[in-house]
């Protein structure tokens, strides 16, 4: 009884590994004649019993199960790229394993291929804003050739677009991980005809300068985008709330990039959100050190140091961006406007005097302060006037300086050329 138990086992069994062929034999005949749905039906009767089949039958398997849904994904199933993914890689993982290598070569050559069109569906729907969508087959594509760490940094850029900034942390923080630099040789050279300089592959470009339609040639290797990645991790966790690690991550990033003047406006931003102005201006101070002849910076360190009542902290700023770019409309306005802001304030000590002969006298200095701190911003605008003479904000102020001032003959020139 035992041994007839044991033959009918074995039989079994065998009918197993028969129908399992048979499946599998009818997929590879569905997918001959394009029928990738059907090849599907045949894997999925098989799937059941695949899990007990010898490791090359399982290897022929999800081969073939990678083949048909890579073709399903082709035909707009996008959740079969996934699958065809998994596929291919158990191939590869059931024969590294068995140490019998049949299918592995042409799995990763099919990996490649899904890759490439993992990248070309991604290109499509960033165009179509469908960026969640995107930033996930760049994922799938990097995972399928790790070497090809752009597929991860741009599957993060994607998942910054689609607002998902838990997973663009991640592939962000993965990028970090891996030590993505992103830096590349980029070669150029000058069309001899448009005087453009152009960007090419170093082939193309050896040939254009070679026929004399393009020269002075220039290899240029761009900058590394790791200061970048730290970066948007801060940057991240701001958005998402998290500012503690945030400040965390600028204080690492700074680490490893002290020369990164953007990371320390980052940084002060960050202290700005949080409320503290000091440390903000502390850092903005430090950032105009490592770029002096950046005018934003000067200017934004005086728009803080105008908040905080700093006059002349503001003035040296709103100056030095001024001195920097002598165009910098914004810095005169607002140089402009602490001496008119200066002036005002006198204004409430004048009209709270009585009419004593004292009281008039120092109604009479006050007032005096009074109008030289409206003509020093006069001066200023003026000056900004010969740079910017059609500026209307500056002509705008410039009046209402002057109508302050009780200078007619100044006021009625300005509203002149305001067209008034």
């Amino acid at each position: 009884m035992r041994t007839n138990m044991l033959i009918m086992a074995a039989m079994l069994t065998g009918l197993a590994g028969f129908a399992q062929k048979s499946e599998i034999k009818a997929a590879e005949k569905a997918m001959k004649s394009g029928d990738a749905a059907s090849a599907k039906m045949s894997l999925e009767s098989a799937a059941g019993a695949i899990a007990g089949a010898d490791e090359r039958t399982q290897a022929e398997y999800y081969f073939l199960r990678g083949q048909v849904y890579s073709d399903l994904a082709k035909k707009g199933d996008m959740a079969a790229f996934g699958e065809s993914v998994d596929s291919y890689k158990k191939v590869v993982s059931l024969e590294e394993a068995s140490g019998k290598v049949k299918y592995t070569a042409d799995a990763q050559a099919q990996m490649s291929l899904v890759a490439n069109d993992l990248v070309n569906n991604a290109v499509e729907d960033n165009k179509e804003e469908k960026y969640k969508e995107a930033a996930e087959k760049l994922y799938l594509a990097y995972q399928l050739s790790p070497r090809d760490t752009i597929y991860l940094y741009y599957a993060a850029s994607s998942a910054v677009n689609s607002g998902d900034y838990e997973m663009s942390l991640d592939y962000y923080k993965e990028l970090r991980d891996v030590g993505y630099d992103g830096s590349m040789m980029e070669y150029s050279a000058t069309n001899v005809e448009t005087g453009e300089v152009e960007v090419m592959q170093k082939t193309q470009r050896d040939l254009m300068v070679k026929s004399g339609t393009y020269s002075n040639p220039v290899d240029e290797k761009t900058e590394s985008k790791r200061a970048e990645i730290v970066r948007n991790i801060a940057l991240i966790y701001t958005q998402l709330g998290n500012n503690e690690e945030a400040l965390e991550a600028y204080k690492a990033a700074r680490a490893d990039n002290p020369d990164d003047v953007n990371l320390v406006l980052n940084e002060a931003n960050l202290y700005y959100q949080l409320g503290d102005k000091d440390k903000f201006k502390e850092l903005m101070a430090e950032a105009a050190r490592m770029a002096p002849d950046n005018p934003d910076l000067h200017y934004n360190i005086g728009v803080i140091n105008m908040e905080q009542g700093d006059i002349e902290g503001a003035r040296a700023a709103y100056r030095k961006a001024i001195e920097v770019n002598p165009g910098y409309v914004n810095a005169q306005l607002n140089l402009s406007t602490t001496y008119v802001n200066e002036g005002n304030a006198l204004i409430d000590d004048m009209n709270a005097l009585g009419t004593s002969r004292a009281d008039i006298a120092k109604y009479d200095e006050l007032k005096s302060q009074k109008d030289e701190l409206f003509k020093e911003g006069v001066v200023v605008l003026e000056d900004a006037l010969k740079i910017n003479p059609d500026n209307e904000a500056i002509l705008s102020q410039l009046k209402n300086i002057y109508g302050a001032l009780g200078d007619n003959e100044n006021y009625m020139r300005i509203k002149g050329l305001l067209g008034e």
